[in-house]
């Protein structure tokens, strides 16, 4: 028979055993954890943006501000909702990559963030009412298990309209929604939709002779959120979101120039070991197709095929 100290040893070295290995630190470093920590702890800084987005002046400082000032509000009274607008190539999942990376150290790859494609996920016209019962099932599963929760929607110019309606009570000023807070949640929104409307607007700035980084959130957002909204091909179209002003920001992206399109080129050379070659980065460049058709300034496919591009030339 066992003693009784023995039994009791055994008991409490399990105990202790067992604690250890159940403490957040230990058990975090080999689980993925809903994050504790604010994104202060953790923020996005400005030189990794400017070292890895190019020509988003706006789009860089409105995320920034928007990102900090909701990681510093210890009672956000809603989630932080973005909507990013632009042609392209021009860096929207790139940034929304990256915000979710700051949040979300494995960024696409974490439990706690969700990319839905419209084409994907919400195929079928005929079956809105069915997608948005799932996508209200599925968020308020997701921000249960963690509140800071990311949801990315990408291809909003192809949702079906209404279909987006369906989180308008998650993104709204309620304190909970059925026993669920979902303040400490991020929403994104990608869309090509809009983006005529921004190179527009960047074109005119170039033939009045401003400077590029001289437009201002104010120059275009107004421009988006009302041209979104009453456009029939944008998931947006007469959306109550909108309406009910739940989006915090409409986020441009402006087309990039040959400039831009050079210092994509000379950051993939990077990230492949390459020794970065002006020859390369420029038969590149001009490789990439520009708009107007005259004067040629925008890349009509941003950086989107520099990739692609540059594999021909991998053996320069």
């Amino acid at each position: 028979a066992l003693e009784p100290l023995s039994v009791g040893l055994a008991i409490g070295v399990a105990s202790a055993l067992t604690g250890y290995l159940s403490h957040p630190r230990f058990y975090c470093s080999y689980v993925e954890c809903c994050p504790r920590l604010s994104l202060t702890d953790s923020g996005i800084e400005r030189a990794q943006l400017d070292n890895r987005l190019f020509g988003q002046h706006l789009a860089k400082d409105v995320v920034l501000k928007a990102v900090l000032g909701f990681s510093n509000n210890p009672s956000p009274k809603k989630p932080l909702m973005l909507s990013l607008h632009g042609w392209a190539g021009t860096g929207k999942n790139f940034l929304s990559q990256i915000l979710a990376e700051h949040v979300h150290p494995a960024g696409l790859r974490s439990k706690f963030v969700h990319l839905f494609l419209a084409t994907l996920h919400f195929p079928h016209h005929d079956q809105v009412k069915l997608y948005k019962e799932q996508l209200q099932n599925w968020i308020r599963g997701n921000v249960s298990a963690c509140p800071s929760s990311v949801f990315i929607f990408d291809e909003m110019d192809k949702m079906h309209p209404g279909v987006i309606d369906a989180i308008k009570p998650f993104l709204d000023y309620y304190e909970e929604v059925d026993g669920v807070s979902y303040r400490k949640a991020i929403f994104i929104f990608l869309s090509n939709a809009g983006g005529d409307l921004i190179n527009k607007a960047a074109l005119d700035f170039w033939i009045s002779g401003k400077r590029r980084e001289d437009i201002q959130l104010k120059d275009l957002e107004p421009l988006l959120s009302v041209g979104v909204f009453n456009n029939k091909n944008s998931g947006l179209w007469h959306s109550s979101i909108i309406d009910r002003n739940l989006i915090d920001y409409f986020v441009p992206f402006l087309p990039l120039e040959h400039r831009h399109v050079k210092m994509c080129v000379r950051a993939e050379m990077a990230a492949r070991g390459y020794a970065v070659d002006e020859d390369v980065v420029q038969a590149v460049a001009d490789e990439m197709t520009y708009f107007p058709k005259e004067q040629k300034i925008y890349s009509d496919k941003g950086c989107k095929t520099v990739q692609a591009k540059l594999d021909i030339h991998e053996d320069l």
